[in-house]
C-alpha cells in the first residue's frame, strides 16, 4: 500500500502559482517524503494548498514532463516508481561520473576546501536529527564534488539526472535512519582527496555510491502495480 500525498505542504501565496506548486511536490517526491507509487489527486492537493486546481494541473505536468510523475490507465496519476534495474543503472553511471570527478579533481590539483562546508553541515543536521537538511547538504556534497572536476559537460549530464538521483539518495537515508552514519561517509572522501590518494579516493567514492544502491535489496521502497 503507497503513502497518500503529504498533509503538511506550506500553503503557496506567491505566483506563479505553477511554478511554487511544481517546487514544493518536486521537493517532496526527491526527498522522498512522496515515495514511489504516491497517487496523486489534484483535488486533494487543491484544497490542501488552498488554492484553485488550475495551477495544480499545470504543476502536475511539468512533473510528469520532468518523469517525476505518470499517468496509469484508469488509475490516475502517481509517483513514478522506481525499478531495481533503474537504481542499478543511474547508480552504476553515477559511479563513473563521481570516480571521474575524483581522478581529475587530485590530476588538475583543485582545491577540495569547498566540499568541507556539507560535512559539518551534515554532522550538524544529524546532531539535530534533521533528515532534510541533511539531504539539502548530502546533495550539495556531490553536486560541489562533480563541479570541482571542472568538466561542464559532465556537470550538465549530472544535473539532468539530478532529480532520480538524488530521490533514490533520499529513500536510501530513510532506510538507513543512521543520519551520523551517513555524515560520517564523506569525511574519508575529502581526507583522501587532501592526501591526494588517488587510488584511496576512488576507492571510498566507489563504496559510498554503491552501499546507497543497496535500496533494492528493501522491496518496501519499491511500488508494486496492482
Amino acid at each position: 500500500m503507497t503513502d497518500s500525498a503529504p498533509t503538511d505542504i506550506a500553503r503557496i501565496e506567491n505566483l506563479p502559482l505553477r511554478m511554487q506548486v511544481a517546487d514544493t511536490l518536486r521537493r517532496a517526491i526527491i526527498n522522498g517524503k512522496m515515495k514511489p507509487g504516491t497517487p496523486i489527486v489534484e483535488l486533494n492537493l487543491a484544497n490542501q494548498l488552498n488554492i484553485s486546481r488550475a495551477p495544480v494541473r499545470e504543476a502536475i505536468q511539468i512533473l510528469e514532463n520532468e518523469g517525476l510523475i505518470e499517468t496509469v490507465a484508469y488509475k490516475g496519476k502517481r509517483v513514478k516508481p522506481l525499478t531495481p534495474r533503474e537504481v542499478e543503472e543511474l547508480y552504476s553511471l553515477r559511479e563513473q561520473f563521481e570516480a571521474f570527478a575524483v581522478r581529475r579533481i587530485i590530476e588538475f590539483n583543485k582545491d577540495v576546501s569547498p566540499l568541507e562546508p556539507f560535512c559539518q553541515a551534515m554532522t550538524e543536521a544529524a546532531a539535530h536529527d534533521d533528515f532534510e537538511a541533511l539531504m539539502v547538504a548530502d546533495q550539495g556534497f556531490h553536486r560541489t564534488l562533480i563541479s570541482l572536476s571542472d568538466h561542464a559537460i559532465l556537470l550538465s549530464v549530472w544535473d539532468n539526472l539530478f532529480l532520480r538521483i538524488h530521490q533514490i539518495m533520499a529513500l536510501r537515508n530513510k532506510a538507513n535512519r543512521d543520519l551520523n552514519d551517513v555524515a560520517r561517509n564523506h569525511l574519508p572522501i575529502v581526507a583522501a582527496l587532501r592526501k591526494k590518494d588517488i587510488i584511496l579516493a576512488i576507492s571510498l567514492i566507489s563504496d559510498h555510491t554503491r552501499s546507497a544502491a543497496d535500496i533494492t535489496n528493501n522491496a518496501e521502497l519499491f511500488a508494486k502495480d496492482e
